[in-house]
């Protein structure tokens, strides 16, 4: 993987019984990821199951409710790679009740595969996983039309998912260069890692092709955005050997940096120009994003944990009072009036839940109005306002910057995932009547 041109983050979601754990096995299998002790005992596994051939659901489904039920309940890490292109991927779950996982799992994939059974096209939970993935922002959808092996009539069947399909995603904001459709077979690997001869009404890619030659979009429509650095730690050896040294350390969220560049550092405003960037293994001239660093500047300036160190060319105005959109991860419900802590980068300030605006109903693409709480998995929109201001980008604009999480200040468990501003608006919602 270490030799692959570039890494791209991928998700996959879908319904249950809709085949994620075996086409994601059939990706690790097919390009040869996966040891050979590994296979030979799914083969030994599949057999004492009465299975003719290996299933390969057992090679991602590790829990053992998970094996003993047949559904993926955890988010679990994948990595594999192909001589264009290296992955990591992120297989989430299916159920309704684990929304917070599949929100999570999905919150950094720059492509998601999108499962749906030919036999039973799009269902509820295939509307609804496809809403959350435009709430996150996701750049490229895959729908990958599974089982098509086991349908009498395949042609039609999937002209008729993707028309439906496709109008769905058109009206959560979606155009069609983003959205790409393949009908598959994981059990027998059609279209997956090469082209079947059993779909002759599919002239496209193979699901691996298509994931190859996909672009590896990393920022926004909106435009490259500039640095977004918070600082992690203050180095101050005070050694003999580096008596002034004072270097911020931390990694690049957004955008990249270069010796001479001027910068503001957040919230208080202050400018000063990159003098160094140092790493563990030596200078350089420029980073970028995902790169650790630590940061030297022309001046000595008052900079702690938290702060922001952005390009002073687009550097954000800090905010204390916003909207932002969160999908509530706790079994006890948000009510307006909480007091929390909220994390955002490095940074730990207290907040306080101005109210709560509206919930998203992914079943009816709907909103509901001033609802009274939001329950464990609901994803709604809220205002909030924070003890001290916070160097956030709007979530549109950058999903690094954009995010935060809402903490219990109790027992320090998260309780929210959050999105700076309102990323409901852009999926054409209509207004439902309180429930």
């Amino acid at each position: 993987m270490k030799h692959a041109p570039d890494l791209l983050r991928i998700a996959t979601a879908g319904s249950v019984d809709d085949g994620k754990s075996t086409l994601v096995g059939r990706l690790l299998y097919d390009t040869k990821s996966v040891l050979a002790d590994q296979i030979d005992a799914v083969t030994k596994a599949s057999v004492d199951r009465g299975l003719d051939g290996p299933d390969l659901s057992l090679l991602v489904d590790g829990l053992r409710a998970e094996r003993e039920q047949g559904i993926t309940i955890d988010v679990a890490y994948r990595y594999f790679a192909t001589p264009a292109r290296s992955f990591v991927l992120a297989d989430t779950p299916g159920h309704v009740q684990y929304t917070r996982n599949t929100v999570s799992g999905a919150s950094t994939a720059q492509l998601v595969i999108l499962l749906v059974d030919a036999r039973n096209g799009v269902v509820a939970q295939t509307r609804r996983h496809a809403a959350v993935m435009a709430l996150l922002g996701v750049p490229q959808l895959v729908l990958a039309v599974n089982k098509i092996d086991l349908v009498d009539d395949p042609a039609s069947k999937y002209a008729a998912i993707v028309e439906e399909f496709s109008a769905l995603t058109r009206s959560l904001g979606w155009s069609d260069d983003e959205v790409t459709t393949i009908p598959v077979s994981a059990l027998h690997g059609d279209n997956v890692a090469s082209r079947s001869a059993n779909t002759p009404y599919y002239d496209g890619p193979s699901l691996i092709e298509h994931l190859e030659s996909v672009p590896n979009v990393t920022e926004h429509n909106h435009g490259p955005l500039g640095l977004r650095f918070p600082v992690q730690y203050v180095i101050r050896p005070r050694t003999a050997e580096f008596p002034d040294y004072r270097g911020y350390a931390g990694q690049i969220a957004a955008g990249a940096v270069s010796v001479g560049d001027e910068v503001t550092i957040l919230p208080s405003g202050t400018r000063s120009r990159i003098k160094q960037i140092d790493t563990a293994d030596g200078p350089l001239a420029t980073a970028h994003a995902g790169r650790s660093v630590t940061l030297l500047l022309d001046d000595d300036v008052d900079i702690s944990r938290g702060d922001v160190i952005a390009a002073a060319t687009d550097a954000p105005e800090p905010i204390q009072q916003f909207s932002a959109t969160v999908c509530w991860l706790a079994d006890k419900p948000l009510r307006p009036g909480a007091r929390l802590l909220l994390k955002h980068g490095t940074k730990t300030t207290q907040a306080i839940i101005g109210g709560l605006d509206a919930l998203f109903d992914e079943q009816n693409l709907a909103l509901v109005d001033a609802p009274e709480s939001l329950e464990l998995n609901h994803i709604g929109r809220i205002s909030v306002q924070t003890a001290e201001p916070i160097a956030a980008d709007d979530y549109a604009t950058s999903r690094e910057s954009g995010s935060f999480l809402l903490i219990d200040p109790q027992g320090g468990n998260t309780l929210a995932a959050g999105l700076v501003g309102d990323a409901l608006a852009p999926l054409h919602l209509s207004v439902a009547q309180p429930a």
